[in-house]
């Protein structure tokens, strides 16, 4: 991680960590490289999600890098997959997504996507953070000063290639949606509406303050309730920027990322569809995963936490499936990074060609027991390393009969702990809680 990019962009509190002044920067950059790089006008898609400073750092970005001479298209609101799928679809240089994902609304993002649809690399990152305090690249001029584009016919495309997806219709299957007032808002219903589904809506009326509040992937309560009270199928959760999903089933129950990883595992490899019959999680994957899809043959790989790590890994292995219990699933055959919508098509999809309600589908799968916390902290790297930290961690799995994970997030100033095992979870937890919070009083002490 850099001095403003973590894994996921550059996020931050509006106009106090990232400002429109950053926003700026970033797009006198862009505009500047991408022209010098294919010695042509260079054309960058631009999204953003439901956040009321979405709109200051769309338009403060696009200004850069009109500034700079390369031509903008705008597809407004929108999802950061749409935006990653408009990017290697139409041959764009590269796109960005306004948004904080989960975050609140006081908090947003800079998300970069290379011409492929994927998340930029370290090397262009570490480029634009020179840049944000460096200085300015020439501004262009007459003809060379780039132009913005209306570009809702590429939100449109996405749309087409969402309802390709599915190979059964979707009429009379009930559908609870939850949208967390963010990007699926405007696009959810009208898919699976076009798919013959009956859908019921729930976070769906974003008003610039109130995406991800008490609803979406990290609060699914009211999804619960709706699927209950309407006697409904299945539903589904999204984030703020829709690349992730949480799926509940017909009794109320959520079924999260690994849920989901061992659904579609299962489904994929008795069609014969999942290359290599492997599947790549990461380190906050559930242990009962593991043993779980081992029984049905499939092999488990894991990684670093992030998507963009789970991507690299299946490219490398092959493997067609993979994803994290946040609810970031890729199916690598249709997309180059998470896509809620896609994930619930596929699991849609899967519940019907099985004939069988979704909680039938999970039956197999027994998580271990696990505790998560997450610590705010000032000084999220160093307490990773400290060794008084690294120390309880032996005591704590052994309390456990299992693993602790510890991270520094690399989107908050948050450092998260797992604990996960057979007993004493939120013991173990603890432990490490406690170790944490020492190490930060010592090191604000030394600062």
């Amino acid at each position: 991680m850099g001095k403003y990019f973590g894994t996921d962009g550059f996020r931050g509190r509006a106009n106090e960590t990232l400002t429109a002044v950053h926003a700026f920067r970033i797009g006198r950059f862009l505009g500047s490289y991408l022209c010098k790089r294919s010695g042509k006008r260079a054309r960058i898609v631009v999204g953003k999600d439901t956040r009321l400073s979405s709109y200051m750092f769309e338009y403060a970005l696009t200004a850069g890098a009109t500034a700079s001479g390369a031509d903008v298209y705008l597809l407004h609101v929108t999802t950061t997959p749409s935006v990653s799928y408009v990017a290697r679809t139409e041959k764009f240089d590269c796109g960005v997504m306004i948004s904080a994902s989960h975050n609140p609304y006081t908090d947003n993002g800079i998300k970069l996507i290379d011409g492929n649809g994927e998340k930029m690399n370290d090397e262009v990152i570490a480029a634009v953070e020179a840049a944000i305090d460096g200085e300015d690249a020439p501004f262009a001029t007459g003809e060379m000063i780039g132009r913005t584009v209306d570009y809702v016919s590429g939100r449109n495309r996405y749309l087409a290639f969402l309802l390709s997806l599915p190979r059964v219709s979707f009429r009379g299957l009930k559908i609870g949606i939850d949208c967390a007032n963010g990007s699926a808002f405007a696009i959810s219903k009208a898919v699976f509406d076009a798919l013959g589904a009956q859908v019921y809506l729930t976070g769906a009326e974003p008003n610039g303050t109130n995406i991800n509040f008490d609803c979406g992937s990290t609060c699914v309560s009211r999804l619960q309730q709706l699927v209950v009270d309407r006697s409904l199928d299945l539903g589904f959760a999204f984030d703020g920027d829709a690349d992730r999903c949480i799926a509940v089933d017909e009794k109320g129950r959520i079924v999260d990322g690994d849920g989901i990883l061992y659904v579609s595992a299962n489904y994929l490899v008795a069609r014969g569809e999942l290359d290599g019959k492997g599947i790549v999680l990461t380190e906050m994957s559930n242990l009962g995963l593991d043993r779980a899809v081992e029984k049905n043959g499939i092999v488990c790989v894991r990684t670093q936490v992030g998507d963009r790590f789970v991507y690299a890994e299946m490219v490398k292995t092959g493997y067609l499936l993979g994803g994290e219990p946040s609810g970031h699933i890729i199916f690598r055959k249709h997309e180059t990074t998470g896509d809620g919508l896609v994930t619930a098509l596929k699991l849609a999809e899967t519940v019907l060609e099985s004939k069988c309600p979704l909680s039938c589908l999970t039956e197999g799968y027994r998580p271990f027991l696990r505790e998560l916390l997450n610590v705010r902290v000032l000084h999220k790297n160093q307490i990773v390393c400290d060794k008084n930290v690294l120390d309880s961690i032996a005591r704590a799995e052994e309390l456990c009969g299992g693993r602790i994970v510890l991270r520094a997030s690399g989107t908050e100033p948050i450092v998260r702990i797992l604990a996960e095992g057979e007993k004493n979870c939120k013991e173990s937890a603890a432990i490490i809680e406690d170790a944490v919070k020492k190490a930060e009083e010592r090191l604000c002490a030394e600062s």
